[in-house]
């Protein structure tokens, strides 16, 4: 790999675990300061890579050069040193001795210690993702703009705000007590559902960005697996859930960056391993006695993983949606309800029920209507995907609906 692609790569994976460690050292309130060294890192990467060629270990180096700003940092600013000497019990200890400790199991500690302390209720839900962008998966504040549709501007005064939030509360980067655990878990999952959501239903035209998300999502899901307080089934469902749905990622959109529809999907795009990761997980999360919605959605996940289009499967994803609905209840749900309803029982019972939601803010819910009423009212169908055209938002679900509005009228 060419350094002009090895060192935004780097940054995507590295950045963000030399700022969770150096920022569980210093603290919430010195958080700026962990990001800046970090920054720092690889500005000094980016110039002297240029100038003397890779490293034999850019990782490393990238380590090493941290561990070094960090420590000449604390030298010079003697009352920064002194706070967090006092606070860490290093009142004894030689600052050049500080431990700063970037091996794998200290990093994921770190990671997973800080996404507990991002995802508090007293900050808003688009607040927690974005912190969790920034700081546990090293997108940049473009980036991060980019995803929620948002300018920098806008995308700082959040973080910002989140920070500060953080600070006044005096949250701590650290695990929370077992008894703690369960309540604080449901935090982290919903910010890594909202997470993965942003990336798989995004509507930014910047698809490198949009897998990212769902990567970055998957990856932060799979440590809670791989440590042994947060190692539940609801976690084990989550992760199912996100292997599915990534598993016809690369087919849901084709070569000019547009949408597919499910039945069109080219089914030979659809990642086998993936799948079979995803069957691991779900097999892991029938334990205990506890049945959530990310287990239910998630066995709809499944089902939308097998091929043939049988009475059986949308039988199934029926009666998955109809518990899911009881569990937990949202529009979205209700509406992908009826698609599988007509799959299972014919468009005209779905019609009665998606009429019933009366979702006249959403382009999605007119397009499911235009679906619905093709073949049975053709010009009800293309009025109601016209509705649905001046309701998106991108260009791209614009042009999906286009395309079944010239396909109604060919």
């Amino acid at each position: 790999m060419e350094q002009k692609e090895l060192i935004p790569h780097l940054f995507r994976t590295e950045f963000s675990k030399i700022t969770a460690v150096l920022a569980k050292l210093f603290g919430f309130e010195h958080i700026e300061i962990a990001e800046d060294i970090a920054s720092d890192t690889f500005l000094l990467a980016s110039e002297t890579w240029g100038l003397k060629g890779l490293p034999d270990n850019p990782a490393a180096w990238l380590y090493t050069v941290a561990k070094n700003k960090a420590r000449d940092y604390l030298r010079r600013n003697k009352l920064f040193s002194e706070k967090i000497t006092t606070e860490l019990q290093y009142s004894n200890t030689e600052l050049h001795e500080i431990e700063i400790d970037l091996s794998d199991n200290n990093i994921i500690d770190s990671q997973l210690q800080m996404m507990f302390a991002i995802c508090q209720p007293s900050i808003p839900a688009e607040a927690q993702i974005g912190l969790s962008l920034r700081i546990l998966c090293g997108f940049g504040i473009e980036e991060i703009a980019n995803a929620f549709l948002s300018n920098k501007e806008t995308i700082n005064k959040r973080l910002l705000r989140a920070k500060t939030k953080l600070r006044e509360d005096n949250v701590k980067i650290a695990f929370p007590p077992n008894s703690e655990i369960d309540k604080r878990l449901e935090n982290v999952l919903t910010t890594l559902y909202l997470l993965f959501n942003e990336g798989y239903y995004s509507v930014s035209q910047n698809t490198s960005v949009r897998k990212d998300l769902c990567v970055e999502a998957m990856r932060l899901c799979y440590l809670l697996t791989i440590n042994e307080a947060t190692n539940k089934p609801t976690v084990n469902a989550m992760m199912a859930l996100m292997c599915f749905h990534a598993s016809r990622f690369d087919a849901r959109i084709n070569a000019d960056g547009e949408q597919v529809l499910y039945p069109d999907q080219d089914t030979s795009l659809w990642d086998v391993e993936l799948i079979e990761r995803g069957k691991y997980f779900l097999n892991n999360a029938a334990t205990g006695n506890q049945l959530t919605k990310y287990h239910i959605e998630a066995g709809i996940a499944w089902w939308h993983t097998h091929h043939e289009d049988s009475t059986e499967k949308w039988e199934s994803i029926l009666q998955l949606y109809n518990r899911l609905l009881t569990i937990e209840y949202s529009p979205m749900a209700a509406l992908n309800r009826t698609y599988a309803l007509a799959k299972a029982n014919g468009k005209p019972a779905a019609i009665a029920e998606a009429e019933k939601l009366k979702l006249e803010d959403s382009h999605l819910y007119y397009s499911l209507l235009g679906f619905l009423y093709t073949e049975l009212d053709n010009k009800k169908a293309i009025r109601h995907l016209k509705t649905a055209l001046k309701l998106a938002k991108s260009e791209t679900n614009k042009a999906t609906i286009e395309k079944t509005i010239q396909k109604i009228n060919s």
